[in-house]
């Protein structure tokens, strides 16, 4: 009965901002923009476009405000009044009042607001899908007054995320059951994925230590800014954290007007992407413009802040081999290989011909070679590649839809920051490295050192464990070792033969050289 009613809200909402009609006039069919003007009359939609998606999506919730988000960094997709309604949603979601946050940081923290901090700021910086942020100053353990930043989770959430996820599990049931696809493309498992990383964003205790994880990771690159956390105030619903002071990146003439080095910056972001994904395995996976800022400060300057970690990804070692394989050969316009590790990984049914699945592939990615980010659309790329995908009966694994999601993200972020970015050009030769990583002499120490532990453990119990198997065999054990050394000596007796054979054919050799070398000079 809850899917029930949460479907006739979501029904109410899509008919009261119009987005019936929204749609239908978006086509070029005259008969489809007739019934639109239709199935408007006696609603007032005189509010543009734009900010009646906006508004929609804002009342629908957090799992359709992450849609916008998503869709606002894609410019090149949407047209531009549109696409400036749905930045807001980045950071610019109407806040929820300011007694109801101060009221979840005292009962988080058990402290009237006076106690924790020494000055809080009532109205909200940023306000998300999620929760809001609000800056305030405390006293650190040291006595000094520290500048942070305190993150509160909105009241009831967790309600209207686990409506929305029970009508996706319902849909997912249904494409499952009646679609040819659905073996395919594993709806429940997705929707599976989307479950676990929008309850983990519920609790802000996982995002402070995915945050301090990140900040670890990419202590040594000198290329991003993660906020340290205050672990003395972080629970469930708030989190205090360290206060970072940049400028939005979408600010671009802002940051050339500070001398900022914006070719520069761009190529960062990608290392930055790169780097969590293929290193480390564990990325950011929530990249829209209002979670990221440039600092300006002088000892950093130019650096990426990275805000906002309550959604992440996570990589199998598995999973990064192939997909930096893949890369590495879509780089090099390597197709057979790129379809040779499709079948190898079983993404595709083992019974598909290479030659066949590398034609597709081809046909795909080749026009879009050569040429600056400007001129492309991963977005399009993906597009086509799903619809190849089906053909190939290419299973989608969930585990990708976060990872390609924050690609798209990193794309729309890329053209904003540098239309003429050479996006191949800026991510193969650091692949190439990682791949030379994981297969040379770094690696085999990198195992090693890894399971140097289990060694020191088990080497001195194995000459305990060899007596205690020699004592176990009795005297069975003794014809055993009576054939081993028969095997033995009959091997020695073996090599010797072979290496008299390999010596006399080489001083045979020797000798008919000299012999031939000496009549030619008589």
């Amino acid at each position: 009965m809850t899917r029930f009613f949460r479907g006739v809200f979501i029904v109410w909402v899509v008919l009261r901002y119009g987005l019936d009609e929204l749609v239908l006039t978006s086509f070029q069919k005259p008969w489809l923009r007739l019934v639109a003007r239709i199935v408007s009359v006696g609603r007032n939609l005189d509010a543009p476009r734009g900010q009646r998606l906006r508004e929609a999506l804002e009342r629908l919730g957090p799992i359709f405000v992450k849609f916008g988000q998503v869709l606002s960094t894609r410019r090149d997709l949407l047209p531009v009044d549109i696409a400036d309604e749905l930045a807001k949603l980045q950071d610019r979601v109407p806040p929820f009042a300011s007694d109801i946050a101060v009221a979840t940081i005292e009962r988080a923290l058990r402290k009237p607001l006076k106690e924790i901090f020494v000055s809080f700021e009532q109205t909200p910086v940023a306000s998300a899908s999620i929760a809001q942020v609000h800056f305030a100053v405390l006293k650190d353990r040291q006595g000094k007054n520290r500048d942070v930043a305190v993150k509160v989770l909105r009241p009831d959430m967790l309600k209207v995320i686990d409506k929305d996820l029970s009508l996706m599990r319902m849909m997912a049931g249904w494409v499952d059951k009646l679609s040819a696809d659905g073996k395919r493309l594993k709806p429940r498992e997705v929707v599976a994925e989307f479950d676990k990383y929008l309850h983990d964003e519920l609790d802000l205790v996982r995002e402070a230590s995915s945050a301090a994880q990140l900040r670890r990771n990419m202590e040594g690159l000198q290329l991003v800014l993660i906020p340290e956390m205050l672990w003395d105030y972080c629970t469930t619903e708030v989190l205090v954290m360290e206060r970072m002071n940049g400028v939005p990146i979408s600010q671009v003439d802002r940051l050339r007007q500070a001398g900022v080095d914006i070719p520069k910056l761009a190529r960062d972001g990608v290392t930055i992407f790169f780097t969590q994904v293929f290193r480390d395995g564990f990325f950011h996976a929530d990249m829209h413009p209002g979670n990221i800022q440039v600092s300006l400060d002088p000892a950093t300057f130019g650096r990426y802040i990275s805000l906002d970690f309550g959604i992440v990804g996570t990589l199998t070692e598995v999973d990064k081999e192939y997909l930096a394989q893949n890369f590495v050969a879509f780089f090099r316009r390597d197709y057979k290989r790129v379809a040779e590790l499709h079948i190898e990984s079983g993404w595709v049914p083992g019974s598909t011909r290479v030659d066949e699945l590398e034609a597709a592939i081809r046909a795909v990615c080749e026009p879009y070679f050569d040429r600056p980010l400007k001129e492309i659309s991963l977005g399009m790329v993906l597009m086509r590649l799903f619809q190849t995908s089906r053909r190939f009966h290419v299973e989608i694994q969930p585990q990708l839809v976060l990872l390609q999601k924050t690609l798209l993200n990193i794309e729309g972020l890329g053209r904003e920051l540098d239309p003429e970015l050479d996006l191949w050009a800026t991510a193969k030769p650091f692949l190439e490295q990682w791949m030379l990583k994981q297969v040379g002499p770094q690696k085999l120490i990198q195992e090693l050192t890894d399971q140097a532990p289990r060694y020191a453990k088990l080497l001195p119990e194995l000459p305990g464990l060899i007596h205690a198997y020699l004592k176990r065999s009795g005297s069975d054990n003794t014809a055993l070792v009576q054939e081993l050394l028969v095997e033995q000596k009959r091997t020695n007796r073996l090599l010797q033969t072979l290496v008299s054979v390999v010596i006399g054919f080489a001083l045979g050799m020797v000798v008919m050289q000299i012999v031939v070398r000496v009549g030619i000079f008589w």
